[in-house]
């Protein structure tokens, strides 16, 4: 192992043995006690970095060359990977991925919350690892990102609009896609055929730093039931821009279900605040997931709704949360940060009654037309700031639940929340988290009252470093 350091050149290293992952989804090395975070690095790799970033106790690297590969790479699938922030472990193969993912639980699990962790139960992995997302959201720009290739035209002579992701750490820039493995099909025509249209026709790309341009998002959902959602988010652009575009993609995409549109002249891309118009079809799309004696229950998915984005392996998160409660029937549930109701009405039929609390209005009327739906009478669903609404007077009002299931945003719950559940004393806990840190944290406090009893991550999201975990808590006796 080498050091070169000359004036200002920047510090590099050769044979840097990548040891780990860190929960971010970087490599890990060591170099003389300083720990190195590295870029698309696997474990296993021998590779030579250049630092990028150095702190007292760490520092940030690129690989420069790989001298070893590790056993655990593959080639990346999609011509994007290194420069689109999305899919950033395609090279290294699935079964490593959940390798780390459950390592990474288990880590911060153990190092936060001090949890003994030798029962913790393996990893669902997803059974479908491309194509699984149910919702992408596109941006147009006319600073597309520019790659080496790129930089060989001269300026004129380049097309600057792009329709694609944010470029990492770059607001204003926009990776042109030509191909997403992320949702099935007719996303990635969706999009082809939109920027063509709008290149076509002189539809100006929006401008992220100076807000003005005609086109802004590009919204597509999917369902398992066939049905697409398509929502064309315009900033500053003609009623006769957006009745032709609108009409183009009636005409050349029959198969979409609900073509909606919203006109967002906002600093910020956020459309919970917008009002949303139906060109032609539905509002709406429909999602349904089976249920127990072979029925199924349906959800109603608007423009602004929340619904898990990979729905097959949905289906088996919820399942598992269901096995971990161990219903008997006569229970009352509260379920906190609801949604649109989902969990709650996809165990109605096995509880005596579910209390479902969210902060997003739109949500909660979500959640209960979704239980009208379906005919479920026993759900009670109440839109506010979970701290304010989960109070002492609340649950006098709608009796002291047996079980509670948590599913709170990545930053966990708030103090207070933790607080109302030590005070509740629910039989039984169970947690889910798309964060293992903010999980632990929680669950380092509700140990005062409660043993971990079974853990379980499930993987929603292959191929990045994102992971859910679930774990069943008990009250100690």
């Amino acid at each position: 192992m080498s050091r070169n350091r000359r004036n200002a050149e920047p510090m590099r290293i050769s044979g840097l043995s990548i040891i780990d992952i860190a929960e971010e989804g970087k490599g890990v090395g060591k170099a003389d006690e300083l720990v190195i975070f590295v870029d698309k690095a696997v474990p296993g790799d021998v590779v030579d970095v250049r630092i990028v970033k150095k702190k007292k106790n760490f520092a940030e690297a690129i690989v420069e060359q790989i001298q070893t590969p590790s056993e655990l790479r593959q080639d990346p699938f999609c011509s994007h990977f290194g420069t689109c922030g999305g899919c950033k472990w395609q090279h290294m193969e699935y079964d490593a991925q959940l390798k780390f993912k459950h390592k990474n639980v288990e880590a911060a699990l153990q190092r936060l919350a001090k949890i003994d962790t030798s029962a913790m139960e393996p990893i669902l992995g997803s059974a479908v690892n491309r194509y699984y997302r149910n919702k992408l959201e596109y941006t147009f720009s006319n600073k597309r990102w520019l790659n080496a290739t790129d930089m060989e035209f001269e300026a004129e002579g380049r097309e600057m609009n792009a329709l694609g992701f944010h470029v990492p750490l770059r607001f204003d820039k926009i990776l042109d896609i030509e191909h997403c493995y992320l949702q099935a099909e007719p996303s990635n025509s969706l999009r082809l055929r939109v920027r063509e249209y709008a290149l076509k026709n002189g539809l100006s790309f929006y401008d992220l730093r100076n807000h003005e341009g005609a086109l802004r998002n590009l919204i597509i959902r999917t369902s398992s039931t066939g049905e697409v959602m398509v929502v064309v988010v315009f900033a500053y652009a003609e009623q006769e821009q957006i009745r032709g575009l609108m009409e183009y993609l009636k005409v050349s995409f029959p198969e979409i279900t609900a073509l909606l549109y919203i006109e967002n002249q906002k600093k910020n891309d956020t459309i919970f605040d917008q009002e949303v118009i139906t060109y032609a079809g539905r509002d709406h799309i429909f999602e349904q997931m089976p249920i127990e004696n072979g029925g199924v229950v349906k959800f109603k998915i608007g423009a602004k709704s929340f619904y898990q984005t990979n729905s097959e392996q949905a289906y088996e998160l919820y399942k598992i949360t269901k096995e971990f409660a161990d219903f008997k029937g006569d229970e009352l549930v509260y379920d906190l940060y609801t949604g649109a109701g989902t969990i709650a009405n996809f165990i109605a039929g096995s509880v005596k009654q579910v209390v479902g609390i969210e902060y997003v209005p739109t949500a909660i009327e979500d959640a209960k037309f979704n239980a009208s739906l379906n005919g479920i009478k026993n759900t009670i669903f109440y839109a506010g700031d979970m701290k304010d609404i989960l109070t002492g007077h609340f649950i006098a009002e709608h009796g002291k639940p047996d079980v509670v299931i948590t599913d709170p945003p990545r930053a966990g719950m708030h103090a207070d929340v933790v607080e109302r559940l030590l005070e509740m004393e629910a039989e039984k806990i169970v947690y889910v988290s798309c964060n293992a840190a903010t999980q632990a944290r929680d669950l380092a406090l509700l140990k005062e009252k409660y043993d971990v009893v079974r853990i379980k991550p499930v993987d929603m999201f292959p191929h990045t470093q994102h992971v859910e975990n679930l774990v069943l808590l008990q009250l100690k006796s």
